[in-house]
């Protein structure tokens, strides 16, 4: 069609991945979510990613629960390969992260940290800090993370 249109951003995107954690408090289900944010300059599309245990009873999951069912780096990596199924079909996507306590929030810089060369390979990595986003720097606490597809 030739006719001039407004650009327009699909209403309601989100993707879901599920998978369990076992260890000594047994089999649980996670679930890890992508829902639209909206976009950055430029038109790239912006996700939330959430993460949490999955809750059979209500098809919703819970941010807050701790698990200790001692697999962390097994849990996380799982998560961070979902970042990498989730943008594959994207040429450009930004992926936002918090966690849902100042606890977790350190726990996924420290995966971030750990895996930094790997994530870079992919993505451009920010921290948000005194209000602004800005290059991820080790040593530096930050209150949220954003990935942006290279």
């Amino acid at each position: 069609m030739s006719t001039e249109k407004y650009p327009y951003i699909q209403a309601n995107i989100s993707a879901q991945f599920e998978f369990e954690s076992t260890g000594p408090n047994g089999a649980i289900k996670k679930v890890v979510t992508y829902e639209m944010m909206g976009t950055l300059e430029g038109g790239i599309p912006l996700f939330n990613l959430g993460f949490g245990d999955y809750n059979e009873d209500d098809k919703s999951y819970n941010d807050l629960t701790v698990s200790n069912n001692e697999d962390k780096l097994k849990v996380l990596a799982t998560v961070a390969n979902t970042v990498l199924d989730f943008t594959e079909p994207y040429e450009k996507v930004a992926i936002h992260a918090i966690g849902s306590t100042p606890s977790r929030t350190r726990l996924y810089q420290m995966g971030i940290n750990a895996y930094r060369k790997e994530i870079e390979a992919h993505f451009k990595i920010l921290g948000y800090k005194d209000g602004k986003w800005q290059e991820f720097k080790f040593a530096t606490n930050y209150e949220a993370f954003l990935v942006i597809k290279k």
